[in-house]
């Protein structure tokens, strides 16, 4: 006799638009890079936004219906070269929000990437403006240790959920040591990603996109990135 299996079933929820200023919570509180919680009552239909202290994931209680929204994911960069343009590019793929940090003129005018904001300020200023929450990356590839170490000093004492450096094991090494000297602690420094990106033999600035992008999303999904492969 053979044995049926049991089929799943999924549950659909639809609910129309009627009035747009119900949704006006959700926009206030995504524009400030909040979390923002939307419960939903499916018997009376009745909605309350409250703000949420971490990123949870749906509930349902078979009455109350909770998402917790969040903010776009954003990259900031550090330096207007070849690499941060297909890192851009790349980023934007998978719905970063994506800004280019380079005061130096003669690189930000060069600068045409569609899609991303062009951020003349020096990397310390843009960094302490731009990085609030741990929806954010900070990349550092300017190779002018003047430049990037400004930025690190400030996102290694931020939330980021991911920072990293361009470089040799060699001069990042030298990195380590002068942002010690400037008072980042151990812990702090830990964060660092650098050598930036996975080792996977980069040597293009495309290829090396990739292993930044991809390192960067294994940090944001939790996933551990060692390998037999690498």
């Amino acid at each position: 006799m053979t044995k049926k299996k049991e089929a799943g079933t999924i549950e659909l929820l639809s609910e129309p638009l009627t009035d747009i200023d119900t949704i006006k919570p959700a926009v206030t509180a995504l524009e400030q890079r909040q979390l923002i919680a939307r419960q939903l009552n499916i018997v009376s239909g009745q909605i309350t936004w409250q703000t949420a202290p971490t990123e949870q994931t749906l509930r349902y209680n078979g009455q109350q219906l909770i998402i917790v929204y969040g903010p776009i994911w954003q990259l900031l960069i550090i330096g207007a070269g070849q690499i941060s343009r297909y890192l851009s590019e790349f980023a934007l793929a998978l719905n970063y929000q994506v800004t280019i940090c380079d005061p130096r003129q003669e690189y930000a005018a060069t600068w045409q990437t569609e899609g991303t904001r062009l951020d003349n300020r020096m990397p310390d200023d843009a960094v302490k403006a731009l990085i609030q929450d741990k929806r954010s990356a900070v990349v550092a590839l300017t190779h002018d240790p003047k430049l990037d170490d400004m930025a690190l000093l400030e996102a290694l004492n931020l939330q980021a959920f991911y920072i990293g450096a361009l470089g040799s094991k060699s001069n990042n090494e030298k990195r380590r040591k002068r942002l010690t000297d400037l008072g980042i602690s151990e812990k702090a420094l830990a964060r660092l990603h650098a050598p930036i990106g996975l080792p996977i033999g980069s040597r293009t600035p495309p290829e090396i996109a990739i292993a930044i992008l991809a390192e960067m999303t294994a940090v944001r999904n939790k996933t551990p990135i060692w390998s037999p492969k690498l």
